[in-house]
This record gives structure tokens, C-alpha cells and sequence, in this order.
């Protein structure tokens, strides 16, 4: 049975754990309200640059591009979103558990250490590593898309995909994985937001489009700056995802850990309490036996 010496230490400790935690919740809920604002500002463009692609493919006739091929898929890539630490829930878990049903021949390009981490544990495949901070920058994303389009156009890879933890609300946040490449007929679909228009839908649209010089030049400069902002929301989303789970994490911990001390403080009452009386038990019959 522990004294009342342990259960002091241990409250104690209990303690600094509980301050740590809420310290960590308080910073994570400042971040949690920048990233959420940046993933959600971000979803109205994505939306309309998608409206546009649409708009763009169905007027652009015959046209092809190296990016829109579709080939056997022999070879796959992942793009696997990560976060760079943990205590964020089960999220990280969440991720690579879907990560590990892919197929062992699978080749990852990953983004943030967990992922990385991931792939060396599971011995996977790894062509490339990148890391973002915790406000993502658009060069940051333009150089894993370039990385991505590079891998796909000299065959290394015949379809790539992305793997990344999409953001719904503080409280949920769903591992999701989506196509990137080759892009579709109507363009690459922004994770989590509207589709592009069916083609039957532009066609019976009155307005008419005059591109300059052509729609086949204007598309193959809009594709790769498409798929570029499409790494930049996924980015957005994971930080946002990363920043809310770590914030509802640090809060349940810090409720538990005040929990705990409630329990303890009653244990310790109790045994402190038990001490006592034998105390003036031992008095009371040492008095008797004087007598």
C-alpha cells in the first residue's frame, strides 16, 4: 500500500503533467483557429478553379495533355500528408492504417516525419521526403506537385494519389485519399470540395467562351498550377486537422490528469485519515495500560 509520502509525489507530479497539457492546449487552440480560417479561405477558390477547368475542358475539343494520360497503372505513387510531431489524438494512427492497406509495392512521397517515419518502419518504397511548416507555404506545395508530375510524366509512376487527414470540423477529422494523376476529363477535383460541372450541364449553357490564343494553350498552363493549389488545400486541410485533434487531445488530457488528482486527493484523505485514528488508538491504549 502506497504512503502518504508516494501519493503526495505522485499528485504532485499529476500536477506539472496537468499544467504542461493545458499549456499545450492553449497554444494549439491559437493555431487551431489560424489553420482552420487558411483551409476555409481557400475552399472557395479551389471551388471556382475547378468550375473554370471544367469550363476550359469541355470548350477545348480534342485536346490532350501528357498529365490527362491514362495509362495500365503498374507502378502507384502516394503522396502521404502527415504531421511533423504527435500528440495529436489518433490521427497519425488513423492515417497509416489506411497507408498500410496499399500494396507493399506502393512508392510514397511524403510530407511531414510521421509519414516518413511510417514508410521506414513498414520498410515501404520512398522517393522523396518534404516537410511543411506549420503555416504551409505555396512553394512548399508547388515543389511536392512538381516532384509528383516529374515522377509521372518519366513513367517512374502511372498514377499518383494523395493520402491525407481532411478536415470536417474541430471534433472530426476523416483520413480521406483521392486521385491526383493523371487528371480527369474535368480536371483534377480539389479534395473535399464541389465537383466540376458534367459536361452536359456546360452544354446547356448559353454563354460562349472565346479563349486567347487557344483553349489547348490555356489549359496545359492552368493544369500544373491546378494541381500545384491542390497540394496547397491538402496542406491547409492536414495543418488544420493536425491543430484541432492536438487541441481536443491536450484537453482531454488535462481533464484527466484533473481527474486523477481528485482520486488521489481522496485516497490520500482516506489514508491520512486512517492514520490518525490508529494514531489515537495507540494513545488511547497506551493510556489504559498506565492506569
Amino acid at each position: 500500500m502506497p504512503s502518504t509520502r508516494d501519493i503526495r509525489r505522485r499528485i504532485k507530479s499529476v500536477k506539472n503533467t496537468a499544467q504542461i497539457t493545458k499549456a499545450m492546449q492553449m497554444v494549439a487552440a491559437s493555431k487551431m483557429r489560424r489553420a482552420q480560417q487558411a483551409a476555409l479561405a481557400g475552399r472557395p477558390y479551389a471551388t471556382l478553379l475547378n468550375e473554370v477547368l471544367g469550363n476550359v475542358v469541355f470548350h477545348a475539343g480534342d485536346f490532350t495533355h501528357p498529365l490527362m494520360e491514362a495509362r495500365e497503372v503498374k507502378r502507384q505513387a502516394v503522396i502521404l500528408i502527415s504531421t511533423d510531431k504527435g500528440l495529436c489524438g489518433a490521427l497519425n494512427s488513423n492515417l497509416m492504417r489506411e497507408a498500410s492497406k496499399l500494396a507493399p509495392d506502393t512508392l510514397f512521397i511524403t510530407a511531414g516525419r510521421k509519414a516518413a517515419q511510417f514508410v521506414a518502419r513498414t520498410k515501404r518504397r520512398l522517393a522523396a521526403e518534404f516537410l511543411y511548416k506549420d503555416t504551409p507555404l505555396f512553394a512548399e506545395a508547388r515543389s511536392i506537385s512538381k516532384f509528383a508530375r516529374d515522377l509521372f510524366l518519366s513513367g517512374a509512376a502511372d498514377r499518383v494519389d494523395l493520402l491525407y487527414t481532411r478536415f470536417v470540423s474541430t471534433l472530426v477529422q476523416r483520413p480521406e485519399a483521392r486521385p491526383f494523376l493523371p487528371v480527369g476529363e474535368l480536371g483534377p477535383v480539389i479534395a473535399g470540395f464541389d465537383q466540376p460541372p458534367a459536361p452536359s450541364q456546360l452544354a446547356q449553357a448559353a454563354t460562349e467562351f472565346l479563349f486567347e490564343p487557344d483553349a489547348g494553350q490555356v489549359l496545359g498552363a492552368l493544369l500544373p498550377h491546378s494541381l500545384n493549389f491542390q497540394i496547397f488545400q491538402v496542406l491547409l486541410e492536414a495543418k488544420a486537422s493536425e491543430q484541432s485533434a492536438r487541441m481536443v487531445a491536450m484537453k482531454s488530457a488535462t481533464d484527466n490528469a484533473h481527474q486523477l488528482i481528485k482520486d488521489l486527493t481522496l485516497e490520500y484523505n482516506k489514508l491520512r485519515q486512517g492514520n490518525i485514528t490508529n494514531e489515537l488508538l495507540e494513545i488511547s491504549t497506551a493510556a489504559l495500560a498506565l492506569e
